[in-house]
């Protein structure tokens, strides 16, 4: 889910706090290790398994919540149309429980940047390229990967943590095409960053 996010949370090198003319900096504490974020990480995935009956995946909650808005105008509408149908949730789609998924990942997000210090506004960007494109591009990619997610029934979470985790040959062929795309387009878009 989350892809051309352009404000996002600043990193700086990690070191403990220290002190400078009496007051204290706070600096920011390193990452985490890899192994241990990915096994917890698991352990989610098994959990959202045994507790909801289905695994992880965020796609859902933006369309319960598309569902929502369109139900404002023609609840009718959209109990007939195929798509909204499955999430009107008995004229309450903002019951689904993945936008409390989202909720917790945003929340926990802000947590986890505030604890280890790495809280910060900015626009990451590289040094050959204005805010406004940086902005721009961050947009255009967002547009294009959630429509993407829609065209393949699922995100990133949904198809390569959950698909992924059943062997689901569909969802492993998503995720080649990703890294696939991904370096293949690098090419084009690194004086961006570089």
């Amino acid at each position: 889910m989350k892809a051309g996010a352009a404000m996002s949370v600043a990193l700086t090198k990690p070191a403990v706090a220290q002190r400078h003319g009496g007051s204290s900096v706070r600096r920011a504490r390193p990452l985490w290790n890899p192994y241990v974020a990915g096994a917890l990480l698991g352990a989610v995935l098994l959990a959202t398994y045994v507790i909801t009956g289905r695994g992880l995946g965020a796609t859902a909650a933006f369309s319960a919540v598309a569902t929502w808005l369109a139900g404002l105008f023609s609840a009718a509408g959209v109990q007939a149309n195929a798509v909204h149908a499955r999430y009107w949730n008995e004229g309450a789609p903002l019951a689904n429980w993945t936008l409390l998924l989202l909720l917790g990942t945003a929340l926990g997000a802000f947590f986890s940047g505030w604890q280890g210090g790495r809280l910060g506004l900015r626009i990451e960007r590289g040094p050959r390229i204005g805010d406004g494109t940086r902005l721009a591009l961050a947009f255009f990619g967002g547009f294009i990967v959630a429509y993407g997610a829609k065209i393949a029934k699922g995100c990133t979470s949904g198809q390569a943590l959950t698909g992924g985790a059943l062997l689901n040959v569909g969802s492993l062929v998503f995720m080649l095409a990703v890294f696939a795309a991904a370096y293949g387009l690098a090419y084009f878009v690194r004086k961006e960053w570089l």
